[in-house]
């Protein structure tokens, strides 16, 4: 009997000891929130990059339709260039009479320096020929300067995909004379997009930039694609009408860009995407 008591009493003692060690462990363990989805709707923005030449002339051709897809570098369009080598050809020419006129100068200059010391030329015909030559090399660097404009200006008559994308529109046809920065194509950028979405204020403490998120359209088997947050407006503003919330429309909202990879060009312009946002909650 006595041993009896005895493993009833140890068998108390244990019992008590391990629940007093699951409970530690689940105190110790056990997660400080819930990971659960923040859900927002929006829609997708792409980049749009207005496409002009540098310089004014003529279109002479044009490469791409509307809806092509052009890598970065590639020729979009040329302007007729006939005047811009004409302006290169006069520019070297004026270089190199430049230089003539110099090592003419040069060469004078030397003489005078000699026939000084032995009082052959005066002092001031020396002064003169040190001016002319001076003066010479000013024009030998503005003519060399007038060489690179020229150049630049020629290399101008071309423009090339500043990066990859979809030729949104195409604004001129050849024969059109332009000035520049008048857009000759519309190109959207393939990638990266960005989606515009929107956070009511109890949810904005819960996110941050960096964050991933997982963006879905309404394409029926359409692919997830992953991004994350990139820029969280600084200001309030009321719900704009064309975002679908299960909230008032007067309600203050946060603007969000929450930037995507498009690899497969799916996303388009004004799109609709569901936006889902891994968060902790109580």
């Amino acid at each position: 009997m006595f041993r009896s008591r005895w493993r009833f009493l140890f068998s108390v003692v244990f019992t008590a000891l391990l629940c007093c060690l699951i409970i530690a462990l689940y105190f110790v363990l056990r997660p400080s929130s819930i990971l659960r989805e923040l859900t927002l709707y929006g829609n997708v923005d792409v980049r749009l990059v207005d496409i002009g030449f540098r310089v004014s002339g003529q279109v002479k051709e044009l490469y791409f339709e509307e809806g092509d897809f052009v890598k970065e570098g590639d020729l979009l369009a040329v302007l007729d260039a006939t005047p811009y080598d004409s302006q290169l050809v006069q520019a070297e020419a004026n270089r190199q009479a430049t230089e003539v006129r110099l090592s003419n100068a040069e060469i004078l200059l030397k003489r005078r320096q000699e026939l000084i010391g032995v009082g052959a030329v005066s002092q001031e015909d020396l002064d003169n020929a040190t001016m002319r030559r001076d003066s010479l090399l000013a024009d030998l660097l503005q003519a060399q300067a007038a060489v690179l404009v020229a150049r630049d200006n020629l290399a101008y008559t071309k423009v090339f995909a500043p990066t990859e994308g979809v030729i949104l529109t195409r604004v001129r046809e050849p024969g059109t004379a332009v000035n520049p920065t008048d857009p000759v194509f519309t190109l959207s950028v393939a990638s990266p997009v960005w989606v515009r979405a929107y956070v009511d204020e109890p949810h904005l403490g819960s996110i941050a930039y960096g964050m991933k998120a997982r963006i879905m359209t309404d394409l029926k088997n359409g692919p997830v694609y992953t991004g994350q947050i990139g820029f969280i407006s600084p200001m309030a503003e009321f719900t704009p009408k064309t975002v679908e919330t299960t909230e008032l429309r007067t309600d203050l909202v946060y603007r969000l860009r929450i930037y995507v990879d498009n690899p497969d060009r799916i996303l388009k312009q004004g799109m609709p995407v569901t936006v889902k946002i891994p968060i902790r909650g109580k």
